[in-house]
């Protein structure tokens, strides 16, 4: 059982907040175990146990119930009291400011149905395999994000002219790469200005559950989860870019260790397909019914809306019918008829935004598996009952 809040209206003006250090980042970064195209490592075993995946079927629901909906997380889930829990807003500002929850909670509310996408979705289907957390396809999930905007805040604190960006620093600690941090990334002021970058405090109506970030977490739609600060404990104004780890070594499209890369920022176009049929315990391989099937699936962008969808069967394209989204940060519904024939049949889907992306048969490989918004293919059995009698 949670505690009461009790802690009176606020927010307080605070002394100048600092962010904590950020050990110095390697130089000339490579990773700790080379990629690989062997099996699974026990280490990305136990990575793949406590960060869950969601189910492809899940695509079914418009919006994802928490257990459905993707999980990553760095370290260990924080234990955080809600009474004495603070956030901070300092830095480069005029008026350092200090929040309870009761405070945000008291705030103007707003509601946000945004889809976020882990930025190494797919890492486990590129060759050879970067070694880190082994997802497939179900780094997804579509939640309604309630929270105070951020915008507002920053106005009360009062940018300072030098400020360039701001730092998010959560509560959860430990090492990667033999380097002691704090989970911390920085957005730049245009786009944390934006108004629906959120202070979120609950997800589909329900306080967060502890594992998507309770008591408070950013939600920046549009862009990878890595951006959406989970436990968030402090905002601070910056005048030169953020060097922590997370935002200067990871979280990077690198060619290779001599390459230092471009930051991972926006969600790629992508379009997933609910499977067909009925799997295999083991190898989750689909079996399809003859006859008048419809393939459904949803898709989404961070840089525009879905403008069309493609089934493939067997190399062969035709065009969905695409249904608007729930919001501008949601992903969209697609579906497309099949008669499905007895036989073996290769399926895929492809997206296309209003940016001009399409979805690559293969996207470009990179060293830390980021990005990776490649086709879907799935293939199926279909079997003819009906012969069989």
């Amino acid at each position: 059982m949670r505690a009461k809040i009790t802690a009176q209206h606020r927010p307080h003006h605070a002394t100048s907040v600092v962010p904590e250090t950020q050990a110095t980042t390697p130089a000339n970064w490579s990773p700790a175990v080379s990629p690989t195209t062997g099996p699974l490592t026990r280490d990305e075993l136990h990575l793949a146990a406590r960060n869950h995946e969601a189910p492809l079927e899940s695509l079914r629901w418009p919006v994802s119930p928490p257990g459905l909906h993707y999980i990553l997380t760095h370290f260990d889930v924080p234990d955080v009291d809600p009474v004495e829990w603070r956030l901070r807003l300092g830095g480069a500002v005029a008026h350092p400011l200090e929040f309870t929850l009761s405070d945000l909670r008291r705030r103007p509310r707003r509601t946000l149905t945004v889809t976020l996408e882990c930025a190494g979705n797919g890492r486990s289907r590129l060759e050879p395999r970067p070694i880190s957390q082994p997802w497939d396809l179900g780094g997804f999930g579509t939640a309604e994000w309630t929270g105070t905007p951020l915008a507002p805040l920053l106005d009360e604190a009062g940018l300072e002219p030098e400020a360039l960006e701001l730092v998010f620093e959560g509560e959860d600690r430990g090492f990667q790469d033999g380097v002691e941090h704090l989970f911390a990334r920085s957005l730049p002021i245009t786009e944390a200005s934006s108004p629906d970058v959120l202070l979120a405090y609950e997800m589909n109506g329900a306080p967060l559950p502890p594992q998507h970030g309770y008591p408070l977490r950013l939600v920046v739609p549009g862009w990878y989860g890595m951006a959406s600060v989970k436990w968030l404990r402090s905002i601070n104004a910056v005048a030169e870019p953020f060097e922590g780890y997370q935002q200067a070594v990871a979280y990077r499209y690198q060619a290779d260790a001599d390459d230092g890369g471009t930051r991972v920022e926006r969600v790629r176009v992508r379009s997933l397909m609910v499977p067909p049929g009925v799997p295999d315990f083991l190898t989750r391989r689909r079996t399809v019914d003859a006859g008048p099937t419809m393939l459904r699936g949803r898709a989404w962008s961070g840089t525009g809306p879905i403008t069309k969808v493609e089934v493939g069967v067997d190399g062969v394209w035709a065009t969905a019918q695409l249904e608007p989204p729930v919001g501008p940060y949601a992903w969209q519904e697609w579906s497309c008829p099949w008669v499905a024939t007895a036989g073996e049949h290769r399926l895929a889907c492809r997206a296309h935004d209003a940016a001009g992306n399409v979805q690559p048969e293969d996207a470009p490989w990179n060293l830390q598996g980021m990005g990776n918004n490649s086709i879907q293919t799935l293939d199926v059995e279909v079997r003819d009952l009906g012969a069989a009698s």
